[in-house]
């Protein structure tokens, strides 16, 4: 399949720049299928994400607000995947369902009230039949209450950088306040590769066998495309046909977001598209070329047949390989490897390093598994409110196991009125008082 998508996108390219006489100094590789989504589709958005470099190869209504639909379970994994890395649970440890867990809409497990299942047959059925009341018995039993644990997730997806994320419930059923964009998952799906490896297997898992149950992963893409080890697939009526996945070639990984797909066959092509195309305009700059995803497409307002054929499929031995910035994964999760350390970003402007402090109030902004992440978040924040830190310290101080984002040397009325304009804003804020941090 690759290397037969690799020669059609070299002949349009090559066709493009014949059409331009020759003179265009950068061929645009063109991704099929495209054509397959309506023009006027108020739901459809993508994104091509490079999980080396952060670079956004791709977008399309990227920041557009959408329905995420099951989506939202990643989030719900990745809270999971934290709780069990700091020691909270196990996956050993049994997870109830209460009647509210119980009665949540299909696809589910089916167990009943009082009846429970493993966490790890928990984050399984997740993963592969998309299970509705176990992700809501999981957000019970880490959060207490279902909407107590949507607002952890709200505030975790502040502080990853989803700024255009709000989750009402664990699993993604229709919810009007249950929101998200292309660009937000995206940054989900790195967060918990980065993060999580020694759980990001689970996502690529295929099948999950559950007393005498063959379950199938809702995600086709995991067996048709080859390179694809995640993430998650989404659907209702009101989102359309969602799925984030990612996809590793030649050592380099790439993220692929598509949502609002009229069909399940069309939104798979999309995305296939995508990150082959991703991938083709990976190795021409690596061979020279000035090249890029275009980003606007001739996309008709009448849809397609989708039924045209898939590509070829090609050599599936690529190694599979991931990219990660956290502690190795433990070795019974061979599978993933490291390929190289992420960058991390330097703060800019007046919020780095200022040696003198103007008072001894803090502003905590996020608290964080890496340290890189901490100071993402701090550089983040500076961009976006430097004019409410001007006199302050930026830091990413290790505390009781996390990296807590702060800014450092404010007076009581600075670090307060800081820290409600950027709730204002609802961006996680919380002030810290001179000797409590």
């Amino acid at each position: 399949m690759i290397q037969h998508a690799r020669r059609l996108f070299l002949a349009i390219g090559l066709a493009l720049a014949a059409s331009l006489g020759g003179a265009a100094p950068a061929a645009v590789a063109q991704v099929p299928y495209l054509q397959l989504i309506p023009q006027n589709s108020s739901k459809y958005a993508s994104i091509v994400v490079d999980a080396k470099t952060g670079e956004v190869l791709y977008a399309k209504r990227a920041d557009a607000p959408r329905y995420p639909a099951s989506i939202t379970k990643v989030m719900t994994l990745y809270l999971t995947f934290e709780a069990l890395s700091a020691g909270r649970i196990s996956l050993d440890d049994r997870v109830v369902f209460s009647p509210h867990a119980a009665a949540q809409s299909p696809t589910k497990l089916g167990i009943r009230a009082g009846d429970s299942v493993s966490v790890l047959e928990a984050i399984q059925a997740l993963c592969t039949l998309s299970a509705n009341d176990a992700a809501t018995a999981l957000a019970e039993k880490l959060g207490g209450t279902e909407a107590r644990f949507a607002a952890l997730m709200t505030l975790r997806a502040q502080e990853l950088g989803m700024s255009n994320t709000n989750f009402a419930n664990a699993n993604g059923l229709p919810n009007t306040r249950n929101l998200s964009t292309a660009r937000d998952i995206a940054i989900l799906s790195r967060a918990v590769m980065r993060d999580y490896p020694q759980y990001y297997r689970f996502f690529g898992q295929t099948n999950f066998n559950f007393r005498g149950r063959n379950i199938r992963n809702h995600n086709h893409m995991l067996v048709n495309t080859p390179g694809v080890d995640g993430l998650k697939t989404g659907f209702t009526n009101a989102s359309g046909f969602n799925i984030a996945i990612s996809g590793v070639q030649d050592g380099r990984r790439l993220i692929v977001v598509v949502l609002g797909g009229p069909n399940r066959i069309t939104r798979d092509r999309v995305a296939e598209s995508l990150l082959v195309t991703g991938f083709d305009v990976i190795r021409r700059r690596n061979l020279g070329e000035d090249i890029r995803v275009a980003q606007n497409f001739f996309e008709p307002p009448q849809m397609a047949a989708a039924t045209q054929p898939s590509m070829q499929q090609g050599d599936t031995s690529d190694t599979l390989s991931i990219r990660l910035a956290s502690s190795p994964p433990p070795a019974r999760a061979s599978s993933i490897q490291i390929v190289e350390p992420r960058s991390v970003p330097q703060l800019s402007g007046k919020a780095k390093g200022k040696a003198q402090a103007g008072g001894q109030w803090t502003v905590q902004v996020g608290s964080f598994n890496s340290r890189s992440d901490a100071r993402e978040q701090l550089a983040l924040t500076e961009r976006r409110f430097g004019a409410l830190f001007d006199d302050a310290r930026a830091v990413a101080e290790k505390d009781s196991g996390k990296y807590r984002a702060r800014f450092s040397g404010l007076t009581e009325r600075e670090a307060k009125d800081a820290c409600r304009t950027l709730k204002a804003k609802r961006q996680p804020c919380a002030v810290i008082a001179p000797g409590r941090g």
